[in-house]
C-alpha cells in the first residue's frame, strides 16, 4: 500500500518478562501489507528484550522503567505530531492488513481520535493461545465491509489501540501513571480524555488475536487490588462514571468470589479475592489508592 503523505505509522509496545514472545510478535509486523515506519519498544531491562535488536534492527528500544503507563508514556514522547501511534500489547497478533486498515480510516475520517480493532479471540479470558494458533484463527476469519464496520465505542482496548499522536502531544495527554504496574483500565482513562477531541471508534475489519500470555503478569493479589482501586480512582477523577465503575468493580469481585473454590488453573482467583478484600477494606477506611498496590 502506498504511504499517505506526511504521516508515519509507528508501533508502540511496552513489554516485560516475555523476550521470546515479543520477538515473535514484532517479527510478524514486518509482514503487514502496510509495514510500520518505526517500531518503539520500552522494557525495564535488557533481559526483557533479549535478542530483539539483533533479530529486528529497525526496532528502537527504551530501557529503565516498569509499568504499562510509564512505559507507554516513554514511547509517546518519542513520537512526532504527524504519527499514527499504534499501541499493541506484546502478545497481540494482528491480521496482515491491520495497519493498512487503520491508516486508511484515519486518512478518510479526520474526526476520529482513537481506533480500536476487533479482537476475534482473547486469550486473556482463557488459557491463552500461541502465535501459530492465532494465525490459524485469523486465516479462517471472514472480512467485513470497510465502512460498515466502523462503530462508535466508549473506549479503546489497550491491547490494540491507535491514536493520532498530535492530539496526545498538543494537549499533553498521557497514560495516568497513578495506575501502576499493569495499569488496569488505563485504556479507558486515556480514551475518555481524548473523546473531547474526536471520536473513539471500533473497526471490525481491523482484527487480531490477543494471545493472553500468562508469563510477565503481576500477582493475583495485586491485580485484585487494582480491580477495585482503579475504577474507584477513575470515577473520582471523572473519566469513568460511577455507574460504570461500580459495575466493573462488582463484576470482578463477584467472578473472583464465585470461582475461587474451583479456580481455573491459569487464574490466581484466591490471590485476586485477597486483593479485592484488601482494597474494599481500604475503601471503607478512606485509604484506597491505586498506588498502594506497590506495597502488596
Amino acid at each position: 500500500m502506498e504511504k499517505i503523505s506526511g504521516s508515519r505509522v509507528v508501533m508502540a509496545i511496552a513489554t516485560v518478562g516475555r523476550p521470546q514472545i515479543v520477538c515473535e510478535t514484532i517479527a510478524g509486523l514486518l509482514n503487514q501489507s502496510r509495514v510500520p515506519d518505526a517500531i518503539f519498544v520500552c522494557a525495564p531491562t535488557d533481559k526483557d528484550v533479549e535478542g530483539l535488536a539483533e533479530q529486528i534492527p529497525m526496532v528502537e528500544i527504551t530501557l529503565g522503567v516498569r509499568g504499562s503507563c510509564i512505559q507507554r508514556n516513554a514511547l509517546i514522547r518519542k513520537a512526532t505530531r504527524e504519527d499514527i501511534l499504534v499501541f499493541f500489547d506484546d502478545d497481540f497478533v494482528p491480521h496482515d492488513d491491520y495497519l493498512e486498515k487503520v491508516e486508511s480510516i484515519f486518512s478518510k475520517f479526520k474526526d476520529i481520535a482513537v481506533i480500536t480493532g476487533r479482537v476475534i479471540a482473547d486469550g486473556a479470558t482463557g488459557p491463552g493461545f500461541d502465535v501459530a494458533e492465532a494465525k490459524s484463527l485469523l486465516a479462517h476469519e471472514g472480512d467485513f465491509p470497510s465502512l460498515d464496520s466502523i462503530t462508535d465505542t466508549y473506549s479503546g482496548y489497550g491491547c490494540n489501540m491507535a491514536v493520532r499522536a498530535a492530539l496526545l502531544l498538543d494537549h499533553e495527554i498521557y497514560f495516568d501513571e497513578s495506575l501502576p504496574l499493569y495499569g488496569w483500565l488505563e485504556d479507558v482513562d486515556l480514551s475518555r480524555r481524548l473523546s473531547c477531541y474526536g471520536r473513539i471508534v471500533r473497526v471490525a475489519d481491523a482484527k487480531g488475536v490477543h494471545l493472553g500470555v500468562k508469563g510477565g503478569r503481576q500477582s493475583g493479589r495485586r491485580l485484585g487490588y487494582s480491580q477495585v482501586a482503579n475504577p474507584v480512582y477513575l470515577a473520582r477523577k471523572g473519566t469513568l462514571s460511577w455507574v460504570r465503575a461500580l459495575n466493573q468493580l462488582g463484576r470482578n469481585v463477584t467472578a473472583n468470589g464465585l470461582r475461587c473454590l474451583r479456580p481455573e488453573p491459569y487464574v490466581d482467583r484466591r490471590g485476586r479475592v485477597a486483593g479485592n478484600v484488601r482494597a474494599l477494606i481500604d475503601f471503607a477506611t478512606g485509604r484506597l489508592d491505586p498506588r498502594r498496590v506497590l506495597k502488596l
